[in-house]
């Protein structure tokens, strides 16, 4: 039997037909996954970002501190009480040491303490706070050193919001110790959180402030930026958003804005470096000329030092001015006094 090629249903294709049939689902197909490799890179480049700048928020509340190598009596010779006292909140306690005056004299009983920095404790070693206790002591001044609470294990930095209620505390235990003027000598960090505790305290008859850093978006970026090369945008509001999720507390509780636009009531003396790559001496240069011309206050502005190095650089004009700063302070009473605003200069 003949088959009809007429009715027949193999219709014969050339092969480059069967190709032009196929190509627009095979395109399809790879462009398809062409976008999907894309996005998927944009996700975990988006991840890693996220994740970096979460671990930037984790890290910066959680520093490295060294344990204390040493004491009052092992430094300098001189007697110490270990001490603890509540913050003024009740919400941390904090331990230190209470060194006497040298020679107390109980019509003139004034305590210093030592408000430590970021990243150190009530050494500080790189300063070193042995050097001006010492210093202090033999000047017939009290003396407080402490740790704040982030020097405890599984406690956090809060950029002075904690803090400054520490700080509130150790005043408060030197009045209970008899102190009739208490003055404090911060350093970095705890610079930023005297001037805080300032604005809600008049127990404070003046404040020795040696490279003031105050955690605000500006100087938090600056710092950023010392350790990579990152944009502005969107390292900073990353950062931001991380650290209350992360930590608990948000950033915009530091009171940056009023610490720095504040009149303060008391004498402050301002030690600064302009090499300070940390925190920016025009900042300091601000907040010093805010303050009124009859506080007191002073700023030693330094051109070629850096952060919290300043002692070791210059210790006998250090200890010069930083001393004889505090030996001038008249106590205070309800009146201000006509002391003068005075900005020093250093070659």
């Amino acid at each position: 039997m003949e088959t009809n090629p007429l009715t027949s249903s193999s219709v014969p294709m050339h092969p480059t037909d069967i190709e032009t049939a196929l190509k627009p689902s095979v395109v399809k197909s790879r462009f398809r996954g062409l976008w999907i490799s894309l996005l998927s890179l944009l996700l975990l480049f988006l991840s890693l970002v996220l994740a970096f700048h979460g671990y930037v928020a984790w890290k910066l509340a959680r520093p490295h501190i060294d344990p204390l190598r040493s004491n009052p009596a092992l430094a300098f010779g001189a007697a110490y009480q270990d001490i603890e006292f509540p913050s003024l909140n009740g919400s941390s306690t904090l331990s230190g040491w209470y060194i006497p005056a040298e020679h107390p004299i109980p019509s003139n009983n004034k305590t210093v303490v030592f408000s430590h920095g970021y990243g150190g404790n009530r050494e500080e070693i790189w300063v070193p706070l042995y050097d001006l206790a010492a210093e202090l002591h033999k000047q017939n001044y009290n003396v407080i050193m402490f740790d704040y609470g982030f020097v405890q294990p599984k406690e956090i930095v809060t950029g002075g919001i904690r803090e400054s209620q520490e700080l509130l505390g150790a005043i408060k235990y030197a009045k209970q110790q008899g102190a009739k003027q208490v003055y404090v000598w911060g350093f970095s960090m705890g610079a930023g959180t005297a001037l805080q505790a300032a604005l809600q305290t008049k127990d404070i008859d003046g404040m020795i402030l040696d490279s003031t850093f105050i955690l605000e978006p500006e100087t938090l970026y600056h710092n950023m930026k010392q350790e990579a090369n990152l944009p502005k945008f969107p390292s900073e509001p990353l950062v931001k958003l991380f650290f209350p999720l992360i930590n608990g507390v948000s950033l915009n509780q530091i009171p940056y804005t009023k610490v720095k636009e504040t009149k303060y009531s008391i004498p402050i003396f301002f030690i600064h470096g302009e090499q300070d790559m940390k925190a920016p001496y025009e900042m300091v240069q601000n907040i010093f000329k805010n303050q009124s011309n009859t506080s007191g206050s002073q700023l030693w502005l330094l051109p070629k030092d850096t952060h919290e190095l300043i002692y070791r650089a210059h210790p006998k004009d250090y200890l010069s001015l930083a001393t004889g700063f505090l030996n001038n302070l008249p106590v205070r009473s309800s009146e201000p006094t006509n002391q003068g605003h005075l900005e020093l200069k250093s070659s």
